[in-house]
């Protein structure tokens, strides 16, 4: 059951992520705003898997494979993709609103790992992850944003869903491929995946638009958090993915949501509707399905 606090954990950090993210997409680019989020996170990442071994320091080296490094690669290109549309989203409509859109990862996670990646799950389980999506369709408001939601925003917040979908169920892949104890498999995927974002991302805007690192620079701040809050929220999803399926994480990860509403109206002074009790309630019971599940 060590998944659940690790989940938790890290919705929580993707919640205030997506929040720093927005702050920053008013005055910078999309894939700007994208590198942020891995730019420092190369260094946390590396000091995290060093204080592993510190403490335990009979654990073995890792052996890589071509199919681990497919894995790797997919894994850091989809997250790319995903945080780039992500961002584009924040630009389009309300903050709550992008975020639940692109919480359809959890459903796709479900489909793509039973039909591709050999996952099962009960009937508990899809119990859980179909109640998952109506919370949070309910709790980002939108059911009373259907009506205005954009053909454009729509395929943005499922392109996204999508990409985060495949993300995940690349990293567990790659971390059960390693065939090394816990939490060692998850860290060594962390950091991979994360260094390569960060070269891959460096080198296209150093070659694009070196003005966008330049905008980096001169937000360090708001930079920082973004970067630390990313690396903390993926050692929670990364660490979780590899002792639980992608789907019934994803599931539970799905209070993130709760966490946006609150951030949204207390951190952005948004407008939110009155408090929907049966979108909470949905939540809860989603969770306790994929929990038991």
């Amino acid at each position: 059951m060590l998944w659940i606090p690790f989940t938790l954990f890290a919705a929580l950090m993707q919640a205030w992520r997506n929040a720093f993210q927005k702050q920053l997409s008013q005055s910078l680019g999309a894939t700007s705003v994208t590198l942020a989020r891995f730019i420092l996170a190369g260094p946390i990442a590396a000091t995290y898997l060093w204080l592993l071994y510190r403490w335990q320091p009979q654990q073995p080296l890792p052996d890589f494979s071509v199919p681990f490094a497919g894995y790797i690669v997919g894994a850091a290109l989809s997250q790319i993709l995903a945080t780039a549309l992500m961002v584009r989203l924040f630009q389009l409509r309300n903050y709550a609103v992008g975020v639940g859109l692109a919480k359809s990862e959890a459903i796709l996670a479900a489909v793509l790992g039973v039909f591709f990646f050999g996952t099962s799950l009960t009937l508990l389980g899809w119990l859980g992850v179909l109640l998952g999506g109506m919370a949070v369709w309910l709790l980002s408001g939108l059911h009373r944003a259907a009506g205005a939601v954009s053909p454009m925003t729509l395929l943005l917040g499922i392109g996204s869903g999508l990409a985060f979908a495949l993300t995940s169920l690349w990293v567990r892949e790659a971390s059960l491929l390693l065939e090394l104890p816990f939490p060692f498999s998850a860290a060594w995927v962390l950091l991979l995946v994360i260094g390569l974002q960060t070269l891959l991302l460096v080198g296209w805007l150093g070659l694009r638009d070196p003005a966008s690192l330049v905008g980096l620079a001169r937000r360090p701040g708001l930079t920082a958090l973004v970067s630390l809050t990313s690396c903390l929220g993926s050692i929670g999803w990364f660490s979780a993915m590899s002792l639980e399926s992608v789907a019934l994480v994803k599931t539970l990860g799905q209070i993130e949501v709760l966490f946006t509403l609150l951030i949204s109206a207390w951190y952005f002074r948004d407008k939110l509707a009155r408090h929907d009790h049966l979108g909470l309630a949905l939540i809860v019971i989603a969770a306790i399905c994929v929990m038991w599940a």
